[in-house]
């Protein structure tokens, strides 16, 4: 086999390959006495079909079959042969088809990784992220726990609706004397305080009374999310069915084990202020990864490859996806355009590519490894995080390509933590 390899920039690659006709012709022997043994014709025996009557019926099938194999595994041949560090799938381009009597050729344009020596690597200048906190932080959550683990009772002793409380209303709604999405609805409950009525604020029902209706005039936000209402002034029909009251727990041992993270009151306190410290260190972490590697492409100018962008696009949209889930959102029914949520990442999706990139070549300058206890600390650190067995995790890294991301994850964190102790901090 003949391979040339011609670099067409620094992120591309063609290479034209020429497979001897001895090996297409092993080939398509190989292809015609499989389908000899399974098709069927008449006046045939199965399996007796002979070659001339198979090439007459089925040449174009079997030898596109050929030609997809034999550039498959020439590819895969050439790139090991000629060590070309491919990034995604390769275009062939293939026009002469197959010879009778000569060689098969094909060209395969490729995206490659581009080849780094970073530069100017030392003393980039990082500012210090706060990661301390105070114990205001840590009572504010507790305030903000005690907020979402509030419940709703009837209120009892009156009818009257006053600031606060909260009604159980229907309404119907109509803008110029015609109804609109979502201008109907019944067993909503609002609350009785300032604010705007799409977000369930409705402080003009205060004094109410159970049973009673009430019309409001309501100007929608410009911005409003359906497009017939926007800033327009609708009228709405409240009818109060039930008034209840909010009813905060009290900050006590109880409340701790209501939770479910804590057995007192001070144990929640330290369980909320080790998570707090965790979410500030993992922010400050984040902050300074992102601006190493802003200094370190301010240093550095080279392109990367679209397929390496797009994949990184790929699975940050992904994420994006699974935290709305996480959250309790359908994406299907948001109606998202994909492809301008592909291209508001990609300016990001760029600067994290590089940034691999750049990580990866530092290591290698500066020889930065990853042994296996290391790699066995993390698993133990990453079961602990999960609140799982050691076992569980240490099964799912088992695979070669799992644990080779597990190990180029570390050496880019120790990576990271070179160049901090190589930093000049503000």
């Amino acid at each position: 086999m003949k391979v040339q390899v011609e670099e067409l920039s620094p992120i591309e690659k063609k290479l034209s390959i020429e497979v001897e006709n001895a090996r297409v012709a092993e080939e398509l022997t190989r292809a015609y006495t499989a389908l000899g043994k399974q098709v069927k014709l008449p006046g045939f025996r199965q399996g007796k079909v002979p070659r001339r009557i198979l090439e007459q019926r089925f040449r174009e099938r079997v030898e596109d079959e050929v030609i997809q194999r034999v550039v498959q595994n020439a590819w895969l041949e050439a790139v090991r042969e000629h060590k070309v560090e491919a990034v995604a799938p390769p275009q062939v381009t293939n026009n002469s088809g197959l010879k009778a009597d000569g060689p098969f050729s094909f060209e395969a344009r490729v995206e490659v990784k581009p080849k780094l020596e970073a530069k100017e690597y030392q003393g980039l200048p990082l500012t210090r992220s706060e990661t301390k906190v105070e114990d205001k932080e840590v009572e504010d959550r507790l305030t903000q726990l005690r907020e979402n683990m509030a419940r709703l009772d009837p209120v009892e002793g009156r009818d009257v609706a006053q600031a606060g409380d909260f009604a159980i209303v229907d309404y119907d709604a109509a803008v110029d004397g015609n109804a609109f999405a979502g201008s109907k609805a019944d067993d909503v409950t609002v609350e009785l305080a300032p604010g705007e009525l799409v977000e369930s604020n409705v402080a003009a029902l205060e004094g109410a009374k159970v049973g009673d209706t009430k019309e409001i005039d309501y100007v929608f936000p410009a911005d409003y999310r359906v497009e017939e209402v926007k800033g327009k002034t609708a009228r709405f029909k409240f009818t109060v069915k039930a008034l209840k009251r909010k009813v905060t727990p009290e900050l006590n041992d109880e409340f701790a084990k209501e939770t479910g993270g804590a057995q007192t009151l001070e144990e929640l306190r330290t369980r909320i202020r080790t998570d707090l410290e965790t979410g500030k260190r993992n922010k400050a972490q984040g902050e300074e990864r992102a601006a190493l590697i802003k200094a370190l492409i301010e240093r550095n100018s080279f392109e990367v490859p679209r397929s390496m962008v797009e994949r990184t696009i790929d699975n940050m949209l992904e994420n994006r996806l699974r935290a709305m889930a996480r959250m309790g959102m359908d994406p299907r029914q948001l109606n998202l355009d994909f492809n301008r949520l592909r291209e508001d990442l990609r300016e990001e999706a760029v600067l994290e590519v590089k940034g691999a990139l750049l990580f990866e070549a530092i290591a290698q300058k500066e020889n930065i490894q990853v042994s296996d206890e290391e790699v066995e600390k993390k698993i133990e650190e990453l079961a602990k995080e999960a609140n799982q067995a050691v076992s569980v995790v240490r099964k799912y890294f088992k695979g070669p390509e799992e644990r080779q991301g597990l190990n180029l994850r570390l050496r880019e964190e120790k990576t990271i933590e070179f160049l901090k102790g190589q930093a000049k901090y503000s």
